[in-house]
């Protein structure tokens, strides 16, 4: 039933501003998209179908994929606000740069701040073509953010901004890392930061010199403040607060020559509440990991690690109630081998337990997760939910000693396997998603470890060095294959998928009470008997999960729904999935090699640049210090969002991120696109060049004149159109536009 009908001229009704008035249109992965009412008609609503009427063009149907509508009323000459948001316990808004101001103030209200309060001025930091503001350690609630600009060194307050209220959502603290322990790192339970935590932040100008005031005293440069805690005499909670990207050599030194930074306590378990975490979405390290020992209570979150040297985090020995959340892990450092993609993304062993990694990205990894040695001296209890296993080859996780729980997590295209168990340890797989992985689960030396998706035994295909078994219970996983590879045997089964066929156990000549991958259970709160055994070891499983002593409180999703959950908005990896996207096609689900696109993507990455108008430094209670300092700035930037590009009369672009070569010219007719009329072009000459790379897949539109037919070339594939437009989709990567046929250029988008 359609149940209404917005005219906008009636709606919004400041008129001195309605050129700039605005509705937002969020989807549900996502994205948004702004309208100017001045350019709508009407917007009709009929039940989960919404229709976007523009004056003129084409009109836009959203079909049940809306999550939020908001109208934004921006007074003309203010700060113009284009993407506002909530996340998780952060929130974020980006504007327009304002001509005339030195800088921005931002404010916000809402939650458990009941007055305008203003931010740190580190979180506000200006790109090339706008500017951002983060905050974070907020509590669930709803918030809004005011803007001001700094003018000849005063606020302006008539030309600020606020944004529309923003919800903000707290994160799941759910796991063994939060079982009988409360406040993982430098933050409490709701969000906000401990009493009297500092706060650090980081970046590359100052890494070697930024300096914190601790309780034992005055540190400098970010491995000396992290080595103070390892005398432990540090009261104060500490979080590190990254800001862009840091790499290799930028530091003042490193604890771990292996690892990199290193993060240890004075002795086993020692409690350290810190946390490391990224602001926005493009804080990333290069170059180097972490390694944590003797820690208590450390949390890593919303954090980029790529090209690290070993491991990208290394939970070694003797850690408790450690959360790493919402992590994106790419290529470590290249070498020989199975080593090609590095070695470790997320590690956890020698008695690290009480451990949950939730909402992490792993991107192509060789070797995604090692869970446990052989030198633990107990189950230790390990927790891995809502992550996503993005076309990474194997050790999801490969579990020695260990009881784990695995649930929610997406196995997206492993060529290799899902969950393998060894070595006596406990694996409860829980309501996860399996996309074409070749073997969701396996257990050392039996079933299709040895066999191999065939009837033929052989040793050779062992893929546990030959370590005995362990045990794993299934219950509600989804395990879905389009590509005839994937294999999987339970426990007593008569009928085994195997290589993408059902076919009997009889056929095969299996005995699965011996030859089996896991033991499917009935309902979640079966206990696992003890006839059913690992046929090397002889291994029991010891139903930790169905303990009420050891077991934690969660509600897992249905197995059919953590594909969109994962990959969604507040799903893994970091603020809006990060800076730098690449989406895998379906042929790669079986390819262990290196992914040469996503590797140059990685290696020429730079991150986005920034200025930002304070001194990163340190702060004590709740980071509202204020400072000043500038950022260096990097022209070679990638494009990650949406954008246009027009050129002036000499050929000179609008918009930084594209290097272009050529003439341009304001006497070869118009172009009109989206209802504006363009006047001046590029000139399509043998020596003109259009740069650029993206970093995720986005629609490049190429406007032509009006009495044009659209010709280029792109990296060196001629494309020819019946009208002056020309759309193409394209992936991640560098391009150069070249001429093909005479013609004028007069704008670029991407989106």
């Amino acid at each position: 039933m359609k149940y209404s009908y917005i005219l906008f001229s009636t709606l919004l009704v400041s008129q001195s501003a309605l050129s700039q008035n605005e509705v937002n249109i969020t989807l549900q992965n996502g994205k948004i998209d702004n309208f100017q009412t001045a350019n709508l008609n009407s917007i009709e609503f009929n039940q989960d179908q919404i229709t976007v009427n523009p004056i003129n063009g084409n009109t836009i149907t959203y079909d049940g994929n809306v999550s939020q509508i908001k109208f934004k009323k921006i007074a003309e000459g203010n700060i113009t606000i284009s993407e506002a948001k909530g996340w998780l316990e952060s929130a974020y808004a980006e504007w327009a740069i304002m001509k005339g101001a030195e800088s921005y103030n931002v404010y916000i209200k809402g939650g458990n701040i009941n007055e305008y309060k203003q931010i740190d001025n580190e979180l506000v930091r200006q790109y090339t073509d706008y500017v951002r503001a983060d905050v974070v350690g907020l509590q669930a609630g709803d918030y809004q953010l005011r803007i001001v600009p700094v003018i000849n060194g005063k606020e302006v307050e008539n030309k600020a901004s606020e944004t529309d209220v923003l919800t903000v959502k707290g994160y799941t603290r759910s796991g063994f890392a939060h079982l009988n322990y409360s406040g993982v790192g430098a933050y409490k339970d709701d969000g906000t930061l401990k009493e009297n935590a500092v706060v650090v932040y980081v970046n590359a100008n100052n890494a070697k010199t930024v300096t914190a005031n601790l309780s034992s005293g005055t540190f400098t440069g970010l491995q000396s403040i992290l080595s103070a805690l390892e005398k432990g005499n540090v009261t104060n909670p500490v979080a590190i607060r990254i800001i862009g990207c840091i790499k290799d050599g930028q530091l003042d030194s490193y604890g771990s020559s292996e690892e990199g930074v290193q993060i240890k306590g004075k002795k086993a378990n020692s409690e350290l509440n810190l946390t490391i975490e990224g602001i926005g979405e493009d804080a990333t390290i290069k170059g180097f990991g972490f390694l944590v020992r003797n820690s208590k209570s450390v949390e890593f979150r919303n954090l980029g690690i790529m090209r690290q040297m070993d491991d990208g985090i290394s939970l070694d020995t003797n850690n408790s109630n450690i959360w790493v959340h919402h992590i994106d892990v790419f290529y470590g450092k290249s070498g020989s081998g199975d080593h090609a993609k590095g070695d470790g993304s997320i590690d956890v062993k020698s008695d690290s337990k009480y451990v949950t990694i939730d909402n992490c990205h792993f991107w192509d990894s060789g070797k995604s997760s090692m869970c446990g040695m052989k030198s633990e001296t107990g189950p230790n209890y390990i927790t891995y939910h809502h992550n996503w296993f993005d076309h990474s080859d194997s050790r999801h996780a490969r579990i020695r000693t260990m009881s784990v729980h695995m649930w929610n997590n997406y196995f997206d295209g492993n060529s290799k396997y899902g969950v393998g168990v060894t070595t006596g340890s406990d694996a409860f797989v829980e309501a996860n998603y399996f996309r074409n992985c070749k073997f969701p689960m396996l257990t050392s030396l039996q079933g299709n470890d040895v066999y191999d998706g065939s009837s033929s035994y052989k040793l050779d295909n062992a893929t546990f060095s030959n370590e005995t078994g362990g045990s794993i219970k299934s219950y509600g996983n989804k395990i879905v294959c389009t590509n005839n590879t994937v294999s999987y045997w339970p426990y007593g089964a008569s009928t085994l998928l195997t290589k993408g066929k059902e076919v009997t156990a009889e056929s095969l000549n299996i005995d699965t009470k011996t030859n089996f991958d896991a033991y499917e259970a009935s309902s979640r709160d079966e206990k696992v008997p003890d006839i059913v055994k690992a046929l090397s070891g002889e291994d029991t499983y010891n139903n930790f999960d169905t303990d009420t002593s050891l077991m934690y409180s969660y509600t897992p999703n249905a197995a059919e729904d953590v594909p969109s959950i994962v990959t969604g908005y507040y799903g893994a990896g970091r603020l809006n999935h990060g800076d730098l996207q690449y989406t895998f096609s379906d042929s790669e689900d079986t390819s262990s090699d290196v992914n040469t696109s996503l590797a140059n993507l990685i290696d020429n990455y730079t991150g986005l640049s920034a200025n930002s108008d304070q001194q990163p430094s340190a702060n004590t209670q709740d980071g509202d210090s204020t400072s000043n300092d500038q950022t260096d700035q990097d022209t070679n930037q990638a494009i990650t969002k949406s954008l246009i590009c027009s050129f002036d009369k000499t050929g000179v672009p609008s918009n930084p991120l594209f290097t272009v070569i050529g003439n341009g010219s304001n006497s070869k007719g118009t172009a009109t696109y989206n209802g504006t009329t363009y006047s001046t072009c590029l000139k399509m000459e043998g020596s003109t060049s259009i740069k650029f790379t993206t970093t995720k897949e986005m629609e490049l539109t190429l406007v032509f004149g009006d009495n044009e037919t659209a010709s280029f070339k792109l990296n060196g594939t001629s494309y020819t159109g019946n009208t002056s437009i020309y759309k193409i989709t394209i992936s991640p990567d560098s391009y150069e536009i070249k001429k093909k046929d005479s013609r004028n250029l007069f704008l670029i988008t991407l989106e």
